[in-house]
C-alpha cells in the first residue's frame, strides 16, 4: 500500500506554520496554486527577495521564512481573508466531479487513467526537469487535463542537475554550467510504503542492475511521477542516468530512455496503476511499448504477434519536429548491449527485435529509430500541427509502402497553451470584467472571446503599456546583473538604466537557439537592420532570450553574434539579450512584448507555442508560415494580415540560402511598411487605435482556437475515447486511425 505522501509532506509543513497559515502547506505542495487567480502575491508577500533567491518556490519559502515573519502575517487580516478564499477555491476544485470529461466521456475512469510520458515537464520555474516547448506543452497538457477532469497521471525523469544553466561571457560565448536540484525544499515528495521505504522499481541497463525511486508532485487534479537513479545502493555511473535532460552521449541517451519507458511502465505497476491509454508525447518513450508487451506476455503466456494488436490498441504517439533531435536511432550494437538480454523476454530473436525499429527492414546495418518503434506498435499517431501532419506522412511513407501519402496514418492535433498559466493576471482581471469571470472555463468559446471587442481601446492599451513596462524593468535587472556578473565596466553596468523604453515598438524573440530556427535572420543585412532599429522618429527595439544546446557549436555562433550586436553603438539601448531563459522570462516576454518574432526555416517548426502564449496578452505575432500559424494567421481582402503578419512565401524550397534571403527582406518589408507605421499612428493620447484593433482580432480568432482546453478535448474525442467522436466534434485535427 502506498503512503498519499504528497499529503504526508504538507502535514509535515504544515506543523512549523502558524494555525491561521496552515493550508499554506496544502496550496505549496500542489501547483495549481501557480495557475490560480492569486499566483502573484500569495508567496511573494512572505519575503520578496527569498522568493527571487529561491526560484519562486513556495515550499522552499514556508521553510526558511522566520517563524517571526510567519506570526506577522498571521495576524494581518487581508492576508488571511486571502488565503481562506483561495483555499475555499482550491477545495472546490480539487473535489469537483461535475467536470467537462464527466459529461462527454464518462467511460474514463480513474481507476484506469491516460498515462502521458514525456521526457521533460514544464509545470514552474520552481520544477526546473524542462527545457524548452516539448517540456511547456507537457505541463499544459497536464494542466488542462487537470481543468477538464481527464483521469491522468505524467511519467517523466526526475533529473539531478536539470537542464543547464546559461551564462554568456564577455566574448558572448554561451557557457554552460549546472545546479543540484534541492529536492528536499522542492514541491514533490519521495513515493513511501507502509514502513516509510521509498518504493522502488529494478531494471537491468547493460549487465548492471539499477534501482529506480518515484517522486509524486501534484498538478491540480493530475498526479506527475517522475524517476530517480541518483540512489546510494546504485553504481555511481547509475546515479547519474537521471543526471541531465539531453545531457551525455548515445549511451546515455538511450539508458534515460530505457529508464522513462520500461522503468516508466514498471513504477505504473508498482503503484497499482493500471492505465487505459499509454500516450508518448515525442519517442523518447517508445520503449514503454515493449515493457507492456513483455508483461501481456508473461501474464499470457502468448508470443509477441499474439499480443501485439493488443498492446497497439493502448499506446498512442505524439510526434514533434522532422529534425533529428526529435527522432532518436541507435546503432544495432548499441541496441545489442542494452537489450540482447530482454528481447528473448518478448519471446523475439536479435533479428525480428531490430525490425521493431527498423525503417527498412533487411538491412543489418540499419538504425534503431524511437519514432520508428511507436509508429509500429502504437494505433494512433498526430502531428502537432496541420502542416506537421502533411510533412509527417510524406516523412514515414516508407513504413507504409501499401498506402499512399495522403492515407498514412498520421493525422494532427495542433498544440495549444494553458491560458490562466500565460495570461497575465492584469489581462486576466480584464477579461473578468468583459467577457464574465467564467472565462478560463470558457476558453474555446468564440462567442465569448468576440466579447474583447466591448473592451475600450485605452484600457486594453493601457494595461498593455503596464506589462510592457514591467518587462522592460525585468529586461534592465537580468542584463545588469549578468553585466555585473561577467566584470563589465561600471558605465557598461550603469547603462542599463536607460536600456530599452516603454515608448517604442518592442519585438520579443525567444526560443532555442537551434540554426534551423533561424535566431539572427533580422541581422542578415546589418545595415538595413540598423536603420531600422536606429530610427530616432520611429524607433524598433528587441529582446532576446534562448539557450542553444551545449553541443550545439552553431546555435552558440548565433548567440554570439546577437551580442555583438546589443553592444553596436547606435542601438546599443535597443537591444538586449535576457540570460538562462526560463519560464518566469517567457511569461514575463509574452505577456509584454508588441511582436513576437518567430521565422523558422519552413517546415521544421512542428507547431511553435509561444506566439499562441502571446495572444492571450494582446500581442502580435509576425511568422513564416510555419507550425500553428499556418493556421492561425488571417489576411484581408487586400492581402494583407488583419490579426498579425506572415514573413515570406508560404513556399518551402531546399535552397536555405534562398529561403534566408526571401524571408529577411520580407521581414525587412514589414517591418519598414506595416509594423512601424502601424504602431506610431497614435492619437493625441498616445492610442494606436488601428492596432488596438488588430490586437482584438488577434486575440478574437486565436485564443478560442490555440488553447490547451480544445486540444485536450480533442486529444480525448479522437485518440483516447475515439468510440465518442461521433457526439463531441473536433475544433482543430485530424487523426487517421
Amino acid at each position: 500500500m502506498v503512503k498519499n505522501s504528497a499529503t504526508e509532506a504538507a502535514r509535515r509543513l504544515s506543523e512549523k506554520l502558524p494555525l491561521p497559515l496552515k493550508r499554506l502547506a496544502d496550496l505549496a505542495y500542489n501547483y495549481w496554486w501557480s495557475w490560480s487567480g492569486d499566483r502573484v502575491s500569495l508567496f511573494q508577500t512572505i519575503d520578496p527577495q527569498e522568493w527571487e533567491r529561491c526560484g519562486h518556490n513556495p515550499v522552499a519559502i514556508l521553510e526558511s521564512a522566520s517563524y517571526e515573519r510567519l506570526t506577522q502575517l498571521a495576524e494581518d487580516p487581508s492576508y488571511l481573508k486571502q488565503i481562506s478564499a483561495l483555499a475555499r477555491e482550491f477545495d472546490r476544485y480539487i473535489t469537483q466531479q461535475d467536470t467537462w470529461v464527466s459529461r462527454v466521456a464518462p467511460q474514463v475512469s480513474h481507476d484506469h487513467p491516460i498515462a502521458y510520458f514525456c521526457a521533460e515537464f514544464g509545470i514552474h520555474e520552481s520544477l526546473p526537469v524542462y527545457s524548452g516547448g516539448l517540456g511547456i506543452l507537457a505541463g499544459d497538457h497536464l494542466k488542462s487535463s487537470s481543468d477538464l477532469g481527464v483521469p491522468m497521471v505524467g511519467v517523466g525523469l526526475l533529473y539531478r542537475q536539470g537542464y543547464f544553466r546559461q551564462r554568456l561571457n564577455r566574448h558572448g560565448w554561451q557557457e554552460d554550467y549546472y545546479i543540484d536540484n534541492p529536492f528536499g525544499q522542492m514541491p514533490l515528495e519521495l513515493i513511501k510504503d507502509d514502513q516509510g521505504e521509498a518504493i522502488t522499481i529494478q531494471l537491468q541497463v547493460r549487465q548492471r542492475l539499477v534501482k529506480v525511486q518515484i517522486w509524486r508532485v501534484l498538478v491540480g487534479r493530475v498526479t506527475l511521477y517522475l524517476l530517480d537513479s541518483d540512489r546510494n545502493d546504485n553504481d555511481p555511473i547509475d546515479r547519474w542516468l537521471t543526471g541531465h535532460l539531453y545531457g551525455g552521449n548515445l549511451e546515455t541517451r538511450i539508458a534515460q530512455e530505457v529508464v522513462l519507458g520500461i522503468g516508466g511502465v514498471r513504477a505504473l505497476n508498482a503503484l497499482g496503476i493500471q492505465p487505459s491509454v499509454y500516450h508518448l508525447n515525442e519517442g523518447h518513450a517508445a520503449f514503454c511499448t515493449l515493457e507492456i508487451a513483455r508483461l501481456e506476455i508473461e501474464r499470457t503466456g502468448k508470443s509477441f504477434y499474439d499480443i501485439e494488436a493488443k498492446v497497439r490498441n493502448s499506446c498512442v504517439f505524439t510526434t514533434h519536429p522532422p529534425v533529428p533531435a526529435g527522432h532518436d536511432v541507435f546503432s544495432p550494437d548499441l541496441i545489442d548491449s542494452f537489450f540482447a538480454s530482454y528481447w528473448p523476454q518478448l519471446r523475439l530473436s536479435r533479428e525480428q527485435f531490430l525490425a521493431l525499429g527498423a525503417r527498412r527492414l533487411g538491412d543489418p546495418w540499419e538504425p534503431f529509430g524511437m519514432t520508428v518503434l511507436a509508429l509500429r506498435m502504437c494505433r494512433a499517431c498526430n502531428g502537432v500541427s496541420e502542416l506537421h501532419g502533411q510533412v509527417s506522412r510524406k516523412m514515414w511513407t516508407v513504413l507504409f509502402p501499401q498506402r499512399s501519402e495522403d492515407t498514412v496514418p498520421i493525422g494532427y492535433i495542433t498544440n495549444g497553451v494553458h491560458a490562466p498559466t500565460w495570461t497575465a493576471p492584469l489581462l486576466a482581471d480584464l477579461y473578468n470584467e468583459y467577457l464574465g469571470e467564467d472565462w478560463k472555463t470558457r476558453a474555446v468559446d468564440p462567442k465569448m472571446w468576440a466579447k474583447v471587442d466591448e473592451i475600450p481601446d485605452e484600457e486594453l492599451w493601457s494595461r498593455h503599456l503596464i506589462l510592457k513596462e514591467r518587462l522592460i524593468a525585468f529586461t534592465r535587472y537580468k542584463v545588469k546583473k549578468s553585466r555585473e556578473l561577467r566584470g563589465e565596466n561600471q558605465q557598461l553596468i550603469q547603462a542599463t538604466e536607460n536600456l530599452l523604453d516603454p515608448n517604442v515598438l518592442t519585438i520579443g524573440f525567444a526560443r532555442r537557439f537551434s540554426p534551423y530556427k533561424r535566431g539572427d535572420l533580422i541581422l542578415r543585412d546589418a545595415q538595413r537592420a540598423l536603420k531600422i532599429f536606429g530610427n530616432n522618429s520611429r524607433p524598433v527595439q528587441i529582446i532576446f532570450a534562448g539557450k542553444a544546446h551545449p553541443a550545439d557549436e552553431e546555435g552558440k555562433r548565433i548567440i554570439q553574434r546577437l551580442m555583438e550586436w546589443c553592444h553596436n553603438s547606435g542601438i546599443i539601448n535597443r537591444v538586449a539579450f535576457i540570460e538562462d531563459y526560463d519560464i518566469y522570462t517567457g511569461q514575463k516576454l509574452v505577456q509584454g512584448v508588441d511582436v513576437w518574432l518567430n521565422n523558422p526555416r519552413r517546415p521544421l517548426e512542428a507547431s511553435g507555442t509561444s506566439g499562441q502564449k502571446v495572444c492571450f496578452n494582446g500581442g502580435l505575432n509576425c511568422s513564416v508560415l510555419d507550425g500553428w500559424w499556418c493556421e492561425g494567421y488571417q489576411a484581408g481582402k487586400d492581402g494583407k494580415g488583419i490579426n498579425g503578419w506572415a514573413i515570406g512565401e508560404d513556399a518551402h524550397t531546399s535552397d536555405q540560402e534562398l529561403q534566408d534571403r526571401i524571408d529577411s527582406r520580407s521581414l525587412y518589408q514589414l517591418l519598414e511598411e506595416e509594423i512601424v507605421p502601424l504602431y506610431y499612428d497614435q492619437d493625441a493620447q498616445g492610442i494606436p487605435h488601428r492596432w488596438v484593433q488588430m490586437m482584438k482580432t488577434s486575440i478574437k480568432t486565436n485564443a478560442p482556437l490555440f488553447n490547451t482546453d480544445r486540444m485536450i478535448a480533442d486529444y480525448v474525442s479522437q485518440v483516447y475515447v475515439p468510440e465518442i467522436a461521433k457526439t463531441v466534434e473536433p475544433i482543430l485535427g485530424k487523426v487517421l486511425l
